[in-house]
């Protein structure tokens, strides 16, 4: 038999599946996949449900219902000062996944380099890869996380087609702002680079800070894509309807790659997500602080136990430093498996994050979005399993 395709016939089943069905199998607390376990609020799923028995539920226009696309752009002049025409500068998509996909697919060509930050989201190489480019990854040190100038200035060269930044950050819940999203700025405009932005976090921040995409540094919106999710936003992440913001060249084309991916997204979804963006700020705020306390409760009581558990300043998730928690292993892959099958509590390693060579054995990555009996829990189990 003839090869399949090699970008994805050679991988394996991913660490977030592996981790959920050994938590399964054996019982653990959960605190690896990174959903809530609570449903979104319920005024936005009456809407959905009155919309889908009310109809229509035929194909909506290609790039989304004009409602849901006003909406977004409504939002982001509202939080970002970002003024998009709703008209043909924003793309509904089937989640955020396939907006990247879409995104990646309709920027690059083989031979085109593309710069990313590690540790990165499982889904980032696979499409850049099969798109023909070639990652130019530079990699982020704990415990800070900042980006190493020298490196992040190496990574990039005349073949520079992309940048592609994930901010909030999965799985470290850093914040790129400042000078170092400036930098950022400063050599893609030198390299006549475009930027794709994964922000699906962005309403996810923590202790008083803000979201600041890189689309609306000086001359950037030109050549910026951002990406949002109302599955992040709304806890609904099975509801898989995102949204592409960007300049109308731009979402032309990509727009173009969705009609051949997924086409369209369910009205129903789409008209409660339309419904869902309006929401006062007292929403968004109180979201922030909910996921703050979480994160606090489980920080406190990883510490607890005796993690050293890093800042987060947004997203689902912590991570903590294997290092004096229990025996020593070879891999991180190793004591995450442990963790579950002897202690009762499931996470991810997080070298799964990583591609360069030697990643490091010594994280695992925590979601705190669950209810807090659960967390309360996960830290009581490991207090009294841990060994000490």
């Amino acid at each position: 038999m003839k090869p399949l395709n090699p970008d994805f016939a050679s991988l394996g089943t991913t660490i977030f599946t592996t981790m959920s069905a050994l938590a399964a199998e054996h019982g653990a607390i959960n605190l690896g996949q990174g959903f809530p376990d609570e449903d979104g609020p319920a005024d936005i799923r009456e809407i959905a449900a009155r919309s889908l028995i009310e109809g229509p539920n035929q194909y909506p226009p290609m790039t989304g219902l004009p409602a849901l696309r006003q909406a977004v752009a409504d939002h982001d002049l509202r939080f970002y000062g970002l003024a998009y025409d709703a008209r043909d500068e924003i793309l509904v998509t089937s989640g955020a996944t396939e907006a990247l996909a879409a995104c990646l697919m309709a920027l690059l060509a083989p031979g085109d380099e593309v710069v990313l930050f590690e540790p990165l989201y499982d889904s980032y190489l696979p499409i850049v890869r099969q798109c023909g480019a070639v990652p130019r990854i530079v990699r982020l040190e704990a415990p800070g996380w900042s980006v190493p100038q020298d490196a992040l200035a190496a990574a990039f060269s005349p073949a520079t087609k992309l940048v592609l930044l994930n901010t909030p950050m999965n799985p470290t819940g850093k914040l790129f702002a400042g000078e170092e999203l400036a930098a950022i700025a400063r050599l893609a405009l030198a390299h006549d680079a475009y930027v794709l932005c994964d922000e699906v976090y962005e309403h996810l921040v923590f202790d008083g800070a803000a979201h600041h995409p890189i689309a609306a540094l000086p001359e950037m919106r030109a050549r910026t894509l951002r990406i949002g999710s109302a599955g992040k936003t709304f806890s609904l992440t099975g509801w898989k309807v995102g949204y592409v913001s960007g300049p109308r060249d731009l979402i032309a084309t990509v727009a173009k790659v969705h009609q051949f991916l997924t086409f369209t997204t369910p009205p129903a979804l789409q008209a409660a997500v339309a419904y869902a963006l309006a929401k006062p700020d007292a929403y968004y705020a109180g979201l922030a602080a909910s996921l703050q306390a979480k994160r606090d409760r489980l920080a406190a009581g990883l510490a607890g136990v005796g993690f050293t558990v890093l800042p987060a300043q947004g997203t689902y998730f912590l991570t903590a430093l294997t290092d004096g928690s229990g025996p020593s292993f070879a891999t991180d892959v190793d004591y995450a498996r442990w963790l579950t099958v002897e202690i009762g509590v499931a996470t991810v390693p997080c070298s799964a994050f990583y591609a360069g060579e030697n990643p490091p054995q010594n994280m695992i990555r925590f979601c705190f979005c669950k209810k807090d009996e659960v967390l309360d829990a996960a830290i009581a189990r490991l207090a009294e399993r841990l060994p000490r």
